[in-house]
């Protein structure tokens, strides 16, 4: 097992402002997928177009305007960040001009892309519209918000938040998504999927360890996830521990096989779900409530 803050499969950002971290098909080594974070400065513009791909940007903190050819929206978001509210997102389909404009300073937003095929609607999703699943059970209890679920009106994408409590596993019992399997029947039972895990922290100095590992250990990578890094799993099971005293949160976003978020557990682990009978008390982390307080000392 190598543990080392130098794996393949750990990306580090560079400092902000800007765009301060990115991964791409030809970095990363696989097929599908892109992810990117910005911050931004109150009036500055990032204009962009998604070509021949569909785009899922996520406001991570602080609020902005977009303008695209698929429609305008005057202010989306207002968590001054990740742990003080639910997010917005916003889906834009391939051959969409947008024009994404900072409403206050030090705008924070992340998104990710894949090659698309046919038509599909541009959509925002707004806190309201977030699925908030708590999963898990005793120490292995997390929070899930889905932002572009299964089912949602797109080609390959899927993103949502976690958030795992101070000395918490997620992502757990270990699971994978590499290979597409149905059952005789036709039924999806695992789908081939690329991911990328976007970590924040609610203290500068959290950090959480992240494990890569295929059944026959070929692959077997044990990373240190610090703010704004990105761990990429291309195959494998991949669990999550957050350190004690620390909050961690990450983005997932994944492209592949089908807008599906079909997997597998690790049979070696999958027993460890018989024996939770309680769910975490601090859980869930962000709250519909936590959103109408931000807004109305906003207003």
């Amino acid at each position: 097992m190598k543990a080392s803050s130098e794996s393949p499969l750990l990306v580090h950002p560079k400092p902000p402002p800007g765009e301060y971290v990115r991964v791409t098909p030809e970095t990363a080594g696989w097929e599908h997928l892109n992810f990117a974070a910005r911050t931004m400065s109150r009036g500055e513009t990032w204009r962009g177009n998604t070509g021949l791909c569909e785009y899922g940007l996520v406001v991570l903190g602080g609020a902005c305007s977009v303008e695209s050819s698929r429609g305008n929206w005057q202010k989306i978001g207002r968590r001054p960040d990740v742990f003080h509210g639910l997010p917005y997102a916003l889906y834009l389909p391939r051959e969409t001009e947008f024009a994404v404009t900072a409403l206050a300073d030090g705008m924070d937003i992340a998104w990710g892309w894949c090659r698309s095929e046919g038509n599909h609607p541009a959509r925002l999703v707004t806190p309201e519209q977030v699925a908030v699943e708590i999963r898990g059970g005793g120490n292995a209890t997390r929070q899930i918000n889905s932002l572009i679920p299964p089912g949602f009106d797109c080609h390959r994408l899927v993103a949502v938040e976690v958030y795992t409590p101070s000395g918490n596993c997620s992502s757990y019992p270990p699971h994978k998504h590499d290979v597409h399997r149905v059952d005789a029947a036709g039924n999806l039972l695992e789908a081939g999927l690329e991911e990328t895990y976007f970590y924040k922290f609610d203290r500068p100095e959290g950090y959480a360890i992240q494990r890569v590992y295929t059944s026959d250990l070929r692959l077997n990578e044990v990373m240190v996830a610090q703010n704004n890094d990105v761990v990429l799993v291309p195959e494998g099971y991949h669990p999550v521990a957050s350190a004690h005293g620390y909050t961690t949160y990450y983005l997932n976003f994944l492209a592949g096989s089908a807008q599906s978020l079909a997997n597998a557990d690790d049979p070696q682990h999958a027993w460890i779900k018989e024996t939770w009978k309680t769910r975490d008390p601090r859980v869930p982390v962000v709250t519909m409530d936590m959103e109408k307080a931000t807004s109305a000392k906003a207003s």
